[in-house]
């Protein structure tokens, strides 16, 4: 069977070129070039696809919200991402979105071809120059994550109510005192406590350190973010 490919990209052209490139190949199937800015309508073409290019250089974090998207849902499409850099920051983000492949925009078609090959079987694949400092990155991150996990663990079950409330949005303490049925002074004391336990200095820099022991606690904060009224 043919892999099915679709390229989403910036540039209209590079797409297009690439696109063309690609279906020269017997074992592909281009299903779309689409040029993208955004994240958009453009995602249900993912779905018939087995693997998706996506242009790592869109701006801010668009790249790694359209691989979180693409990748994290039941039998969903591999993500390879093409990038003009090959920074170690941006790839261990990049595979924490769920990408599957980093491949360099200045490196050969071949080995474009041979990077979709093998993740369209299931491998993963790093750039080999950078592979060490990613690998010391993602390493450092789950240490950190572990020490700020045992941090969290030191909380009362009200002291992570207390946080939870906090993460889901802005709150101020009469909110958050009103939901949980407390006092102002009460929550008061159990955010000095939970900062005190933490290590940190404000419920901003609190609500962070949960985020980043806590994964989905950042992902359910961004779906509340975007519920919120204007």
């Amino acid at each position: 069977m043919k892999i099915r490919i679709l390229i989403a990209d910036q540039e209209r052209t590079f797409a297009e070129a690439l696109a063309a490139r690609l279906e020269e190949e017997d074992d592909v199937k281009v299903v779309g070039a689409v040029q993208v800015t955004t994240s958009g309508p453009w995602l249900a073409a993912a779905k018939s696809a087995d693997v998706v290019v996506v242009d790592g250089d869109l701006p801010g974090t668009t790249a790694d919200r359209i691989c979180t998207q693409v990748s994290r849902s039941p039998g969903s499409p591999r993500v390879v991402t093409l990038s003009a850099s090959s920074e170690p920051e941006r790839i261990v983000n990049a595979i924490r979105a769920g990408t599957a492949a980093w491949v360099r925009k200045d490196q050969s078609l071949e080995h474009l071809l041979q990077v979709i090959r093998g993740v369209a079987r299931g491998e993963i694949w790093l750039p080999g120059y950078e592979k060490g400092n990613v690998v010391r990155l993602l390493l450092q991150e789950q240490e950190r994550r572990q020490q700020n996990g045992r941090l969290l663990a030191s909380l009362t079950p009200r002291e992570r109510e207390v946080l939870m409330c906090l993460a889901e949005g802005p709150r101020c303490r009469e909110a958050i005192a009103n939901q949980l049925y407390l006092s102002v002074n009460t929550v008061r004391t159990h955010l000095q406590n939970i900062m005190a336990k933490l290590g940190v200095h404000s419920a901003l820099e609190a609500v962070a350190l949960a985020i980043a022991a806590e994964p989905a606690l950042g992902e359910h904060r961004s779906r509340v973010d975007r519920q919120a009224p204007r």
